[in-house]
């Protein structure tokens, strides 16, 4: 990886990694999203699994007394049937077909009535996210706005919330580094070169602490109301983004 692909890796970890520890989310779509600009698919999933993996372990780590133990167990059973199937299928997504997956997710989680999502809390809630929210990272390398909506109104604290969130994140990104990594493979050997893992894990430790005190600030109300935003102006580039590669392809 040449110096200022490192650098742009550098600065769009910190960055993304600051977002997702306010929000919880987010911060893993621009990333996702960069990532595909710059690097192979294979190459983008191993890198954001890294980065990602780091960002929301720091994230746990800081907010381990919130985290709702019962709900990642119940949710890493639903990864396990998902990361078993595609470890049959040894599938790798287009490059425009995953943008624009990155795009439709933050309107197709938000037109989804949550009446109709079992959320996490409740009896099998858990066990299917963690199946949907894996089987959309080996799809489309993000599964933050999908695992939000079984998480919407559930009857949490933001805090509550952030942490367990960010557990389940931790071993869906493991999972998705072992896949693209090892099992499907096509990543190239510099993503594991000793400074790129370097620079992931201290941008991604830096801005997830940088971001703490930003959630103490905020509102419950605040905090749900900026997600949605965020999530929409991202998600609509990326639909015209991944919708003009498709057609450029086909033309």
């Amino acid at each position: 990886m040449s110096f200022p692909l490192l650098l742009t890796f550098g600065l769009l970890s910190g960055v993304t990694s600051f977002l997702s520890g306010i929000f919880g989310m987010a911060g893993g779509l621009l990333l996702m999203g960069g990532l595909l600009m710059m690097v192979s698919v294979p190459n983008a999933m191993v890198l954001h699994g890294i980065t990602q993996m780091t960002s929301n372990g720091w994230r746990a780590v800081l907010w381990r007394k919130r985290i709702d133990w019962k709900i990642f167990f119940r949710y890493f059973l639903g990864l396990a049937v998902s990361a078993a199937m595609f470890s049959g299928f040894r599938f790798v997504v287009d490059r425009n077909i995953a943008t624009l997956l990155l795009g439709l997710m933050p309107f197709v989680s938000s037109l989804v009535p949550p009446s109709l999502v079992p959320q996490a809390g409740r009896r099998g809630g858990a066990e299917v996210c963690g199946f949907v929210s894996t089987t959309v990272q080996f799809l489309a390398g993000v599964s933050g706005p999908t695992l939000d909506v079984f998480f919407v109104k559930a009857e949490m604290d933001r805090r509550v919330v952030v942490a367990t969130k960010a557990a389940c994140q931790v071993i869906t990104h493991l999972t998705k580094l072992v896949y693209f990594g090892f099992i499907v493979g096509g990543s190239s050997s510099e993503i594991f070169r000793i400074e790129v893992l370097a620079l992931a894990a201290i941008t991604a430790i830096l801005g997830t602490s940088a971001s703490r005190y930003i959630l103490e600030a905020l509102t419950d109300q605040n905090f749900r109301r900026y997600t949605q935003w965020i999530l929409w102006v991202t998600g609509a580039v990326y639909l015209v983004q991944g919708t003009s590669g498709l057609l450029l392809a086909r033309g």
